[in-house]
Parts: C-alpha cells; structure tokens; sequence
C-alpha cells in the first residue's frame, strides 16, 4: 500500500505509525517547508514533496491523510475522493458544516471510504464510559464534566478564543455528541489571556435533566504541561479519570470507579489512540472492519462545536 500524507505538523505523529507497520510499502510525505520535509525524510526515509499535485495525480496512491490546517481539508479530501483513493482526515473535518457536507457527499458520489481521525473514540477509558452509559451499568447518568488544561506546547502555536473549542475542546465535545446527542440548551463563556492563550467553559442541558459540562484552558505555564480528567456521576456510582500527557497528545489516563462498596481502580489496557486509528482504517480498507469514524458520523459533533464556538466568542 502507498500512503500519501499530506502535512508535516501532526502529520509527524501519523508518519510514525506509518514507519512502524510493515504492510505500507511507500510514504509519501507533502509540505511546504522543505526543512521540515527533510527532517521527516531523515527520521523515516520517507520521499518528500514540495507539491501536492505529486500525491493527487500518483495513480498508486491508495490512501491520502489530510493533515492540513482544518480550513484545507475539504479541499484535499474531495479532490482525493474524485481521484479515486481513500482518505484519512485530522480532525475537526472542516470548519464550516457545508465544507464538512462536501466531504461526506463526495464519500457517497465517489464510493470512496473516508475516515476522520477521531482518535479519542478509541481510548479504552472513553469505550468503558461509553459502554456505562449506554448500557446504564451504574444507573441513569446525571452529570458529566471534563476538564483540559494545557500550556502552549508547540512552538510557535497559539490557542486564543477564536481557535480555543476547535482545538481543545473537540474531541470531547464529540464524545458528548455521540454518547449524548445534541443538547437542549448551550450556555459558554471564554476569556481571553493577557498575551497568548484562552480559557473557556460550555454547560450543556439534556432531556431527562443530564447536564455535561466542558472547560478548557491554555493558559497554564510550560512546566504545567497537559492534563484533563473528567467526572461522572451516575444514579449508583461515580467514574472519575485522570490524565496527563505530552505535546504529541498521548500519555496515561486512571479511571476509579466509586460506590457506596469503596473505590476502586478500573484496570484498563494502555493504548497509542493514533496507531489504533491507522489500525482502524487499514482493516476498514481491507474489508475486516466496519468504520466507526465515518466523516458522516462526526458531523454531530462538529455542529455543536461550531455552535459553543459561536457562543464563546459571542459572549467574549
């Protein structure tokens, strides 16, 4: 198989999956900055382009990975779809719901499959806590809230309000949206930091009285790093998570269980969510799976990231 990755900024972290699997025969990476296409070319050994018509028009390209400034990928991914091969796209899918539609009406025009790299769908701590809540293990869900809590990691990035629910509060705006639905209500309010970052906060209300709240903030300082956690409380029990990691986004989250019995951790498998994700979708591709990241799937979970968005900076 021959991959075409388009992007050599989170495109790094799939570049490794991709080095590791000995099933992908070629990688062929495009960026716009030839110093960082030649350390990508000097750690993997992959070919580099400066153009990105070299992937569109390869004809043995099986598979295009989009990971492109948000605004791009619709673009890329339809021109892939209409070129015949399959895609992979970095989240969020678009920054607009008709970009977002495009994609998954070229999907269908084209019978192409595209994915959308979801990867929190895949941490085993979100399976569990799915799985609770839609099989009510611990009783009916009355309140969920996660937390994320970031310093400015990456050089030369900068997370303020305008970029702050795209960027940091996706994934598990997501979760909410695919465990949840869409809710009743949105309040959010987000504030600005004096000279970089942001910080922001989204109460959501559901039928039955289930509230889900999400807050997130970059303002913390370079030895803060990045941690989250997230608590639920259900009818008969509560799940609280912890986690902590590292700029490329992956680390280690604890789940404890609490009832009226005590406390207990759950014991759960660590996992790189990135190399599950590129798992998922070549054995998607070679017809052993079924996708569970869909462009088609992810849209309820942009619609309501774009509308907290909307809200936070309204209210700003």
């Amino acid at each position: 198989m021959k991959i075409g990755l388009l992007g050599t900024g989170f495109g790094r972290a799939h570049a490794a999956v991709y080095a590791a699997r000995p099933d992908i025969d070629e990688v062929i990476v495009f960026g716009r900055t030839p110093a960082k296409l030649q350390a990508v070319a000097d750690e993997f050994g992959f070919t580099t382009t400066t153009d990105a018509n070299a992937i569109h028009d390869d004809p043995d390209v099986d598979l295009v990975d989009v990971c492109l400034p948000t605004p791009l990928h619709a673009d890329h991914a339809v021109r892939a779809m209409e070129a015949g091969k399959d895609v992979l796209c970095e989240l969020p899918l678009a920054t607009a719901m008709e970009d977002a539609r495009r994609i998954v009406e070229a999907q269908r025009a084209t019978g192409r499959q595209a994915f959308v790299d979801l990867f929190a769908r895949f941490n085993p701590v979100n399976v569990y806590i799915r799985k609770a809540i839609t099989e009510g293990t611990y009783g009916a869900l009355r309140t969920w809230e996660i937390d994320v809590r970031t310093a400015l990691l990456w050089e030369g990035y900068d997370i303020r309000l305008d970029s702050l629910v795209m960027d940091a509060m996706h994934c598990e705006l997501d979760l909410f949206a695919t465990t949840l639905g869409l809710p009743e209500s949105i309040t959010a309010r987000g504030i600005e930091g004096e000279h970089r970052g942001s910080a922001g906060e989204t109460l959501l209300t559901y039928p039955g009285g289930v509230l889900a709240r999400c807050a997130s903030s970059a303002l913390m300082p370079k030895s803060f790093g990045l941690r989250g956690g997230s608590r639920l409380v259900f009818a008969d029990a509560v799940l609280e998570t912890e986690f902590t990691g590292g700029f490329d986004g992956q680390g280690r989250t604890r789940l404890i269980e609490y009832t009226d019995a005590g406390q207990r951790p759950v014991d759960l498998p660590e996992r790189n969510t990135y190399a599950a994700v590129i798992d998922h979708v070549l054995a998607c591709l070679a017809g052993k799976e079924t996708s569970r990241i869909t462009p088609e799937s992810a849209l309820d979970g942009l619609q309501l990231t774009l509308d907290i968005r909307q809200k936070i900076n309204e209210e700003a």
